[in-house]
């Protein structure tokens, strides 16, 4: 049998798996560093635990928002804010938009019934379609501008350090 024919059976490792990780564990240098979150270069920025007392965040957070210089961000702290408060006015007007266009389907099938069957799917397609879609629309912007804010930060930060070259 080829290795291309359908229904091949891929050949077995030379060795089990947990086998294979101790094996690669022995070999691996000793001194090798552990991973350390402020080093990543995928960091984003985005605080995920609050480091210090409460105060001292709320404090820079106030300062930050009265910055007439506009040299400290608060979008970046106030992005998954933002994102919930738009899933919640989403989710309302999925609920507001879903209950009235059955609610008008079926008024509709007291006086056109072929009406009232066609609002009432498309109520059942388009509600959920275009909920979707908002999700989707929200997600993508407030990405859009935390990209462009740490574009901003990463800027300023290398024009700090070229500055006195």
């Amino acid at each position: 049998m080829s290795q291309n024919t359908p229904g091949a059976v891929p050949p077995l490792p030379s060795q089990p798996a947990d086998e294979a990780a101790r094996a690669a564990d022995a070999g691996a240098p000793a001194s090798a560093p552990a991973y350390d979150p402020a080093r990543d270069p995928d960091d984003t920025g985005v605080p995920t635990s609050l480091h210090g007392e409460i105060d001292d965040v709320g404090r820079g957070f106030l300062r930050a928002l009265f910055d007439l210089s506009f040299r400290t961000f608060i979008t970046r702290r106030l992005a998954s804010v933002f994102y919930l408060v738009g899933l919640i006015a989403i989710a309302i007007g999925f609920i507001v938009y879903f209950v009235s266009g059955l609610v008008s389907g079926v008024n509709a099938l007291f006086f056109n019934v072929g009406a009232g069957i066609s609002l009432i799917i498309a109520t059942l397609i388009i509600v959920p379609i275009a909920a979707f879609l908002s999700i989707v629309i929200l997600r993508f912007l407030i990405e859009a501008v935390v990209a462009l804010i740490a574009i901003a930060e990463n800027t300023e930060r290398t024009a700090e350090n070229t500055r006195g070259r």
